[in-house]
């Protein structure tokens, strides 16, 4: 997987993030990404099983958010989103040169260490931008991953932009990837992984923010139980 990695995307940056720059089109460049992580994930012996798709509402920029239990979990989730979507992100990543002139391009949204309100704020602006610009927002709510397989407490920055700009959200479920690699492991075990969309929710009919993280949660939490 780390072959096909540096073997396809470190060209694909130098030559791909320039013309994209030039072109002032982002959307080659993106396509090349994930067909890059698609391909890594293929050469690691791991099969993706994609479910539910028919609950991702056509033609809306929705808000994606996952249960995260590995390293895999990006790589293989991002490439099953249909369309292109941001990320939020260390804001320290967009310094790299040429890698920070491309998530730039591509509407990733940076996170401050900090926790001011005037900083939170600028995030959420920015992933607001990406969302009216036709993109999604792929976010892993709990922040970091579960040692345990356990939804961890949620962050509230998603649930905000919901109910700033009206985005549908749609939680997923994935499983799988936590047997695969472990926690300060390169190795990769191979096996199936299942991505899970569930029931698009809309943060109209929620009368509070707090009200949509707790059904948002309660919904995924059943999908683990259940092992969905």
């Amino acid at each position: 997987m780390l072959f096909v990695f540096v073997t396809l995307g470190v060209p694909a940056a130098l030559v791909g993030i320039p013309w994209s720059a030039l072109r002032g089109n982002f959307r080659a460049m993106y396509r090349w990404g994930m067909g890059t992580a698609r391909l890594g994930i293929r050469a690691a012996g791991i099969r993706v099983r994609i479910e539910g798709l028919e609950n991702i509402p056509q033609g809306r920029s929705c808000i994606f958010m996952s249960n995260h239990v590995s390293n895999l979990d990006a790589p293989v989730l991002l490439p099953s989103i249909p369309g292109m979507a941001s990320v939020f992100l260390k804001k320290e990543l967009m310094r790299i040169p040429l890698l920070g002139t491309a998530m730039r391009m591509g509407k990733y949204v940076p996170v401050s260490r900090g926790h001011s309100r005037e900083e939170a704020r600028k995030s959420v602006e920015a992933a607001a931008d990406a969302l009216r610009s036709g993109m999604h927002i792929f976010v892993f709510p709990e922040g970091t991953r579960s040692p345990d397989g356990k939804l961890l407490p949620f962050k509230k920055g998603a649930f905000f932009l919901a109910a700033e700009t009206g985005a549908p959200m749609v939680p997923i479920v994935i499983r799988g990837t936590e047997r695969m690699m472990s926690k300060g492991s390169l190795k990769v075990i191979p096996g199936e992984v299942v991505v899970r969309f569930l029931p698009v929710m809309e943060p109209e009919d929620f009368a509070t923010r707090e009200e949509l993280m707790a059904a948002v949660r309660g919904e995924m939490e059943r999908a683990l139980a259940q092992g969905i």
